[in-house]
Parts: structure tokens; C-alpha cells; sequence
């Protein structure tokens, strides 16, 4: 079984470096080539960086060429188009094995595979289809995800399921912590599915409950709403951990907050309680404390912009006038 393996980013680095092992202890199963997003430029200088899986290869075509084995052939395609399909062709793939790739697959891409496609995503499906499973997941309070390696289908997300596994989310659970994890159980998810891929495909079993999407995160989204409960926040801060940050400001300046947890508050009235957003303490066991919506936010890690990021301790020793401030 030859397979073309399509993903760029680090959460499926681990599945595609699973591949070569296949090989290489005789299980009938080679990686053919790897389908990756070209370079983007980065930096002022427009450094040309590639994906975290096209430099995975590289390191890949190292260890290859010490035991024997040519380079790992890599297409980074703009489209795929008629080209991109010819260039698929000249690699003789049997199957297509997709891991955050980032596009859509047509029918005529399809069918250049005779065992067809399958992909690895990161929940459980038909919960959370779409681009961002994982944060979305941590937004929601979930207290459980999963790992569905899945039959391509026309349409996004919706083809039957191969294989699955369940991951429970820790309650400071990151996307960030999260991502780690998953993109290690994956990889052993994929290597039994090749292994017994076509029993599997015979099992395949439709997707079962009602569906819910999930879209791309956009950079805006890390603002705060100090008007939302101390839970949806640090849901939030925790669901854009690394990407794309929460933030708020004080008098213009943008202030991240990297770490928190929520508190319950005590009883107050309305006359007590001050207005959300207000910075009205600090607890030496737990952080900087901010009043929200609903209960305390305590923040343990800050970081002012084109700053280094801080403990709270070290933060607020910096900032001694920080209490009492209002964030907004």
C-alpha cells in the first residue's frame, strides 16, 4: 500500500514520521509522497519557512538515505488542479491519508486513489466538524474529545468512521496541551487503520447524532469580554493557548492574559460588586484577581505587548498602580 500523506502543520507530524516505520519493518505499507502548503514568507525579510511537515520530511530524507531509501518526494501545491493531479498520478499512491491539510479534495482528485481516502480528525465526530475541533472542544466546556480517523467524503467532515478513540480534557487543559496529545495517540490510530484497512473499510460505520461545525478562528476573537462569566473566560483564554492569544487593554495598552482560573465569588450586592473588567486585588495563592460578569478571574501569567511574558507576582511588582485599574 503506497500512501500520499497530506498535512502541514505540527499536530501531524507524528502520523506521517509513523508511515516509514511501516515500512521499514515489512508490513507492505510506503510513504509514496507527501502533499504539504508551500512555504509561506515570514519576518520582515520574507524568509521562506515551510510547514512543520515538509521540515519533519527533510529530517525524514536524513535517516532515510543513512539505511538505503531515496528522499520522500514533496509536492507543495498551490491548487489542485490539473497539474497537481498529474503530479499526484506520476507518484502511484494507493491511498490519500489527510491530518489538517487545510483543503478541500474533489471528486477527480479522489478517484486518482484506488483505495480511496481517509482522514484523521480531532473530535468526535459529527461533533465539531470544520477547521478548529480542538479549540472549539475547550470553548464549550467539554469534558471529553476525541480522535475519528474517517472515509473522505464529498462534503467536509462527513465520511464514515474507521476508527476512534476518546481523550477526556483536563480541566487546564490548553489547546496548546491538548494538540500534543493528540497528534501522539493519532499516529497510533493511523498505523492500525493501514494496518487493517480493509476490514476497517468494510466496518465503517456512518456517523450517528446531530452534527455541530466548528469555523476558523479569526485573530479578534482573543479580545475579552470582562462582562462574560470567570468560566467562559478562561475557557477562553485556555482555547486560543497558543493561538491566538486572549488579550484586553488598559488605557490603549494591549495587556495578554496567558494563564488563569476561575474563583468563586462571594455573595455580594449590587451596591459591593465592582464593574466588570475591574482589577480589584490580588491573592497570593492564586493571582491578580479581576472582577467578571460572573465569579473572579485570578491570572497568574500576563504579558504587556512587545513584552516578555510574567508570573503575576513579578508582573504586579512592576506595576503597583494595576489595582484598581478597569479593563477593557
Amino acid at each position: 500500500m503506497r500512501v500520499l500523506f497530506a498535512g502541514s502543520p505540527a499536530i501531524a507530524v507524528p502520523s506521517l514520521n509513523a508511515i516509514p516505520h511501516l515500512e521499514q519493518e515489512g508490513k507492505g505499507i510506503s510513504l509514496a509522497g507527501i502533499l504539504t502548503n508551500p512555504d509561506s514568507s515570514r519576518g520582515r525579510h520574507g524568509i521562506l519557512v515551510p510547514t512543520d511537515v515538509s521540515a519533519a520530511a527533510l529530517e525524514l530524507d536524513k535517516i532515510r538515505m543513512k539505511e538505503g531509501y531515496g528522499p520522500i518526494p514533496q509536492l507543495k501545491l498551490a491548487k489542485l488542479d490539473a497539474r497537481a493531479r498529474e503530479e499526484v498520478t506520476a507518484l502511484a499512491p494507493d491511498i490519500l491519508v489527510t491530518f489538517a491539510y487545510g483543503r478541500i479534495f474533489g471528486p477527480r482528485f479522489l478517484a486518482l486513489f484506488p483505495l480511496g481516502g481517509i482522514n484523521i480528525h480531532p473530535s468526535l465526530l459529527p461533533r465539531f466538524r470544520g477547521a478548529s475541533p480542538i479549540p472549539s472542544a475547550i470553548l464549550a466546556g467539554d469534558t471529553e474529545t476525541g480522535i475519528c480517523v474517517q472515509k473522505l467524503a464529498p462534503e467536509m467532515d462527513t465520511g464514515d468512521i474507521l476508527a476512534l478513540e476518546r481523550l477526556p480534557i483536563a480541566p487546564n487543559e490548553t489547546t496548546g496541551s491538548l494538540s500534543e496529545k493528540v497528534s501522539i495517540r493519532a499516529a497510533s490510530l493511523l498505523v492500525k487503520v493501514l494496518l487493517d484497512y480493509k476490514s476497517l473499510a468494510i466496518e465503517a460505520r456512518l456517523q450517528e447524532g446531530e452534527a455541530v461545525y466548528c469555523r476558523e478562528i479569526k485573530k479578534e476573537e482573543g479580545l475579552i469580554d470582562w462582562t462574560k462569566s470567570a468560566v467562559e473566560i478562561d475557557a477562553q483564554i485556555r482555547a486560543f493557548t497558543p493561538w491566538p492569544l486572549c488579550y484586553t487593554s488598559r488605557e490603549n495598552e494591549k495587556l495578554f492574559i496567558l494563564e488563569a482560573l476561575p474563583l468563586d465569588a462571594p455573595p455580594e450586592n449590587d451596591e459591593q460588586k465592582k464593574p466588570a473588567g475591574t482589577v480589584i486585588g490580588q491573592d497570593k495563592n492564586n493571582g491578580i484577581l479581576i472582577q467578571t460578569g460572573l465569579g473572579i478571574l485570578a491570572v497568574k501569567k500576563l504579558q504587556w505587548q512587545s513584552k516578555k511574558a510574567l508570573d503575576w507576582k513579578s508582573f504586579y511588582n512592576g506595576a503597583r498602580d494595576f489595582i484598581g485599574s478597569k479593563l477593557a
